[in-house]
């Protein structure tokens, strides 16, 4: 059995938030030559470990802070402003964490039983073929968008099993080592092009069944892992937590863009008439809208998860229709900041399309995340609005 991990000074989220806000100049210098690689540096990496960023959601009986995740979200849209990709992988990669706590206990050994700051990718396509077989499952699979995945040694993988129970197809995670499957680098993208987020494929690989988690039991909040971690943080709702680990990141990359556009609004002066941007009423109600959304889409996010955790910790799971709510409002982030950082881009003039300049990477980003299948809120939307109409809930990732 695992014996407790020491015991540290745990810091507070206003001194995470700062750590994260004093690597912005760092994370936006570094920001041309982690696109050109393809991944993000190492020493980006590091600077999240020493700052313990993977920790906020991580147990404390392997060294970690069990945070609220309304501090790891702060933490990821304050990276977020001074690049999205770091801030991306942060979410992705950290949040896993959190998932890993929901597995098996032996899983949980497995990864980080001789090092705890081992990290782990994903990609929950239900790409996986498996074959029931002792002990467990033989997987096959080519999955994509594992974003991180350079710097990580294990990786959750998605795939299909059959419920014993309904007999229908159940969604589930597969835990896979680095020595089980192959990356292949194909990231090259217009945005979001520091997150190496490249294909995985594992052929005929051994999976024993704990190291499986079932997407019913993220719903349900009935995951093994509760067994040994019982905060009520790991009796949140899979698909709450994770949904936002994929557009919080577009928030704080408003913000960087709304800071750029500030300053070089109250100093740019327009070349055909010589007028003051900042004198601009267009300009003005740009600026006013921008940060006005931004704090609303944080009140909004700040708000859910403070009523998620009084139920988590009452014992209680929250309604359906509240969680579709939840659900739906992570779902419009990404487009109300897409449509935002487009009047940002248009605003800025022809200053704004030069390579390299920090609004044309934030929007390329932003529109990047956009494109995630959790950011979409069409399907999302179609099923929350038929569930308000007397339909059953016909998705279980909330």
């Amino acid at each position: 059995m695992t014996l407790a991990q020491p015991v540290l000074a745990q810091p507070t989220e206003a001194e995470l938030v700062a750590r994260a806000e004093a690597m912005i100049p760092a994370l936006r210098a570094r920001a041309d030559e982690a696109d050109r690689l393809c991944r993000l540096p190492d020493e980006t990496i590091r600077d999240f470990q020493d700052a313990g960023f993977f920790k906020i959601l991580q147990p404390r009986r392997y060294g970690g802070y069990e945070m609220d995740p309304q501090t790891f979200y702060a933490v990821q849209m304050k990276v977020a402003e001074g690049c999205m990709s770091s801030a991306w992988v942060l979410g992705v990669v950290a949040v896993h964490n959190w998932q890993l706590a929901l597995f098996d206990a032996r899983a949980q050994e497995d990864v980080w039983g001789s090092d705890p700051t081992t990290l782990i990718s994903s990609s929950y396509m239900p790409k996986g073929k498996a074959t029931p077989v002792e002990g467990g499952y033989r997987v096959t699979g080519h999955w994509g968008f594992s974003s991180g995945v350079d710097h990580c040694e294990w990786a959750f993988l998605g795939g299909q099993l059959l419920d014993p129970e309904t007999g229908k197809p159940d969604f589930v995670t597969f835990l896979i080592p680095r020595k089980d499957f192959t990356v292949l680098p194909v990231w090259d993208t217009i945005g979001l092009g520091a997150t190496g987020s490249h294909d995985v494929t594992v052929e005929d690989v051994y999976v024993p069944a704990y190291r499986v988690h079932r997407s019913k039991d993220g719903f349900a909040v009935t995951s093994p892992g509760l067994k040994v971690n019982d905060a009520p943080l790991f009796k949140l709702p899979f698909g709450q937590v994770f949904v936002r680990a994929v557009s919080s990141s577009s928030i704080g990359a408003l913000q960087g863009a709304l800071d750029v556009y500030r300053e070089a609004g109250a100093k740019r002066v327009s070349h055909n008439d010589a007028s003051s941007a900042a004198q601009d009423p267009a300009t003005q109600e740009l600026i006013a809208e921008t940060a006005a959304a931004i704090d609303e889409m944080k009140a909004t996010l700040n708000r859910n998860f403070d009523h998620l955790n009084a139920c988590a910790r009452a014992g209680q799971a929250a309604d359906v229709e509240t969680r579709l709510t939840y659900r739906y409002q992570s779902a419009q982030v990404s487009g109300r900041c897409a449509e935002l950082i487009s009047r940002i881009f248009h605003a800025s003039g022809a200053e704004g399309i030069f390579r390299g300049r920090p609004i044309a990477r934030i929007f390329c980003d932003i529109h990047a995340g956009r494109t995630h299948v959790a950011n979409n809120p069409a399907k999302v939307g179609r099923n929350f609005g038929n569930v308000l109409l007397g339909a059953p809930n016909a998705d279980s990732f909330i």
